[in-house]
């Protein structure tokens, strides 16, 4: 599944509306997701090195720029992943109002955040929303919508629904639209384990656009038809919207899946985030503590503990504002994989690659462009929330220019870098 699957979408609608909103969910995986799922095809099967991202760029650029890679990816992630608690208590509340009063939807969240750590520092095997039989289960509510509405046809024109609080525009749509496609450098791993990868790979990633794409349109074009208001949408609000469709017991099930999906999301990615600052202790460029791993489960306890803390501190910024930092950040860090792409192009033209990205050198360099101008939208958008008394804009810019004082810092401290490990020990799997 990628992101958070069709739970958090609405205020794609909402800041949109059904036609423009449809037409940015269509638009938007073919100018965003596949360059970037081609791209980390390429140097993910040319180099399969632990810390993917980090290593790609630390080798096409030097170790400023890979320190760099690391921490916007480090530094993004702990927005990326205060989402998706904030997501599970956003469908929590549509069931459960308790929990909007005071902190108790930070203390849940929280919950969250503790429990899945501990989750996998202690080894414990999680079903992920990954599966294809929950990927099914998660879904089925949306599909009894979509089954529903023809009977519903300009039924819900004057339906009462709950007042919302959403000030998203169509600005702020596109970007939790974005959010919503990310997510496809974990099938482009894939791209050494498939057969004739230049032919087989472009078809797939292709077909799986298509696949997803459909999941997101089809309830939308659904609940279109019903008359539905597009102001009517907001985060969690698809737990209303089955309570009109199918009463109680899919209102029930909705909740569940989103609960689930927030759950299940954060929990398959906390392992995946927590290999980055271990493959940078082992490379030396972080203190050698953060390459612990647990006696007998083999996790890195200590990267993971750290990264919680950061994950904890993230969870009241609030769902719109954490996208646009995630984003923001992100796409620097994304930018700096299509340079490093074009780099080992230029400077290691011999490297096997199993999976090429398509056109040559005009291929290499044009499947950047359209990923780097929607990342201008992010910028746009940042200038327009708040975080601390200053612009998101500001404090993205703050919190990326202190990964340079930070690399100077570190080599002020060790200029030879850390100490390593003696040996890089087996990690769980």
């Amino acid at each position: 599944m990628v992101s958070g699957g069709t739970y958090g979408t609405e205020d794609i609608v909402h800041g949109a509306g059904y036609g423009k909103g449809i037409l940015i969910l269509v638009l938007t995986p073919l100018l965003w997701s596949l360059p970037t799922a081609f791209m980390i095809g390429e140097l993910s099967s040319a180099l399969p090195f632990e810390g993917g991202y980090y290593a790609w760029v630390r080798r096409a650029m030097g170790n400023f720029w890979g320190f760099q890679e690391a921490w916007l990816s480090l530094v993004a992630s702990i927005f990326d992943m205060a989402i998706y608690p904030t997501l599970f208590v956003a469908y929590l509340t549509r069931m459960f109002p308790y929990f909007q009063e005071n902190h108790r939807g930070v203390l849940v969240a929280l919950g969250v955040v503790v429990i899945c750590a501990a989750l996998n520092i202690a080894g414990v095997k999680v079903v992920s929303t990954t599966s294809l039989w929950l990927f099914f289960l998660l879904s089925a509510p949306f599909a009894a919508i979509f089954v529903l509405a023809p009977f519903k046809i300009g039924a819900l024109a004057n339906a009462v629904t709950k007042p919302t609080t959403s000030h998203v525009d169509i600005l702020g749509g596109l970007l939790i639209c974005m959010w919503n496609y990310m997510g496809w450098d974990n099938a482009s791993t894939i791209a050494t384990e498939v057969e004739r990868p230049q032919r087989t790979y472009p078809r797939a990633m292709l077909w799986a656009v298509v696949i997803v794409g459909l999941t997101y349109v089809l309830p939308f074009a659904a609940m279109w038809m019903t008359g539905l208001p597009a102001s009517a949408w907001e985060t969690g609000a698809w737990a209303d919207i089955a309570q009109l469709m199918g009463g109680p017991v899919l209102r029930i099930a909705l909740v569940a899946g989103g609960m689930m999906s927030g759950f299940g999301m954060f929990n398959a990615l906390v392992m995946s985030y927590s290999r980055l600052p271990l493959a940078m202790a082992q490379d030396g460029m972080l203190p050698k503590v953060f390459a612990k791993l647990h006696p007998k489960s083999r996790a890195p306890w200590v990267a993971i503990v750290a990264l919680a803390v950061g994950w904890g501190l993230a969870l009241n910024i609030g769902f719109e504002r954490l996208v646009t930092l995630d984003i923001m950040i992100y796409g620097a860090s994304l930018t700096l994989e299509f340079v490093a792409l074009v780099v080992l192009r230029f400077r290691e033209p011999e490297l096997k690659r199993p999976f090429r990205v398509p056109g040559g050198w005009f291929g290499a360099i044009a499947v950047g462009i359209a990923p780097t101008l929607l990342l201008g939208f992010a910028v746009v958008n940042s200038e327009h929330e708040a975080i601390l008394g200053m612009s998101a804009f500001w404090f993205g810019l703050i919190l990326m220019g202190a990964g340079v004082m930070a690399y100077g810092v570190n080599h002020l401290l060790k200029p030879a870098g850390w100490a390593r490990p003696e040996a890089k020990p087996e990690m769980a799997a």
